[in-house]
């Protein structure tokens, strides 16, 4: 990357970092509606996560932390301080394990082949450059670990998706997620070759499982 494209990747996750800080306080209100359905597949796709060394990234306010399976070592990371406090805090009421830390995606602080595990839950349409992000935790996993996501992503249909495109600069603005990635491809991208995608609201949100 160039010195001009590290500046940008650098202000880009700053003004992530600023939003999410900003917002983490009344984040989980404002979620509770799409919860009542996104629950479940946070149950589903927590319930194909092995034993062993588990990476959570974008851990947020500790949403997913009911459904990590007693037998896997959770290591959560997110790159917004307001909301490492709400997980920590969430941890201690839960009586959940999990070593938290700062830590921005796009530049993980582990060894090569670390981890047995990482998973992801509605992450990638908020980091800056998701295919970076996804190269790094293709490096910390290890040889055949499995990568799981559950990410909203840009519609199939043609006409929905333009739509998408049309006002993704708007919702950035105002939430900070982009809701036309096309994640599916981005994991591609990121070198992984053994992907399987199930569908959720009519292809709008994917379930994705890969493989190191």
């Amino acid at each position: 990357m160039t010195a001009s494209g590290s500046d940008l990747a650098s202000a880009a996750s700053a003004t992530v970092r600023r939003r999410y800080n900003r917002s983490a306080r009344f984040y989980d209100r404002e979620q509770a509606m799409m919860e009542r359905v996104a629950g479940r597949w946070r149950r589903e796709l927590w319930s194909r996560v092995p034993n062993g060394e588990v990476l959570e990234v974008g851990v947020g306010t500790g949403i997913n932390m009911k459904f990590y399976p007693p037998g896997a070592q959770v290591t959560g990371i997110d790159i917004v301080e307001n909301m490492l406090e709400r997980a920590t805090a969430r941890a201690a009421k839960l009586g959940v394990a999990a070593d938290l830390r700062q830590m921005d995606v796009q530049h993980l602080d582990f060894t090569d082949a670390h981890f047995d595990c990482v998973v992801a839950t509605f992450v990638f349409c908020s980091v800056p450059d998701p295919v970076a992000g996804l190269e790094e935790v293709r490096r910390v996993l290890k040889p055949g670990g499995v990568l799981l996501l559950l990410e909203h992503v840009r519609s199939e249909n043609r006409v929905l998706g333009k739509l998408m495109d049309l006002l993704n600069p708007v919702v950035v603005r105002v939430a900070g997620a982009n809701i036309n990635r096309e994640t599916v491809a981005n994991v591609y991208a990121a070198g992984f070759d053994e992907v399987a995608v199930s569908t959720r609201m009519r292809g709008i949100v994917k379930l994705i499982e890969a493989r190191a």
